[in-house]
């Protein structure tokens, strides 16, 4: 948990959600909580290696808390609160969208966390660094318990390599998919092509 007051100029949803407290619309069970509080101090670890002002790693720490809000909403339910131009993403994808509306619509007008937590999934190749390092939390939270020393050794070289340990991540991801013959989404190609082209 945030050891100091976070910053007054925080939204108040943003501010609640250091807490661990989330929105009334959320939809997230127990385990689902513990993973979103690991991915949040993990971001808030890395914030404070970074030098991040209090109010930056305080926005980081929120955004962890609040990347899978809706993750165990049913994806028929989240399609009812999607933009049309969002239900054309896997159902597993819709999580992300959805909070990010919500958060718009409670008064969140954080472009950058709202980016992050809309395509935490799927990536962006438009990710600054908080989508980046919440990209790399909710895949190296310490709590996953499958290849433990393989996301234990890229949690260490996160943020100081954080192209490389991404593109690790990416690499991983798009290896299973292929394996399992399933359709790679066009926006996770185009967040490697991203970063393993340097643009």
């Amino acid at each position: 948990m945030n050891q100091t007051p976070p910053p007054r100029s925080l939204h108040p949803v943003l501010t609640a959600a250091i807490r661990g407290d989330l929105p009334d619309w959320a939809v997230a069970g127990d385990k689902r909580r513990a993973h979103m509080a690991r991915v949040s101090r993990l971001l808030e670890r890395w914030g404070r290696q970074m030098g991040l002002a209090k109010d930056q790693v305080a926005r980081w720490q929120a955004a962890g808390h609040l990347h899978d809000a809706l993750r165990d909403a049913p994806p028929k339910r989240l399609a009812g609160v999607l933009p049309r131009r969002f239900r054309r993403l896997p159902p597993g994808a819709y999580h992300g969208p959805a909070a990010a509306h919500l958060l718009r619509r409670e008064g969140v007008r954080d472009r950058e966390l709202l980016h992050a937590i809309r395509w935490h999934t799927l990536g962006s190749r438009k990710f600054a660094m908080l989508g980046k390092a919440l990209c790399a939390a909710d895949a190296l939270e310490p709590g996953r318990p499958r290849r433990r020393q393989w996301r234990k050794e890229l949690r260490s070289r996160f943020p100081s390599e954080a192209d490389e340990v991404l593109t690790e991540i990416l690499r991983h991801r798009i290896d299973y998919l292929l394996r399992a013959r399933q359709a790679v989404p066009p926006r996770t190609l185009g967040f490697w092509n991203s970063l393993v082209s340097g643009s």
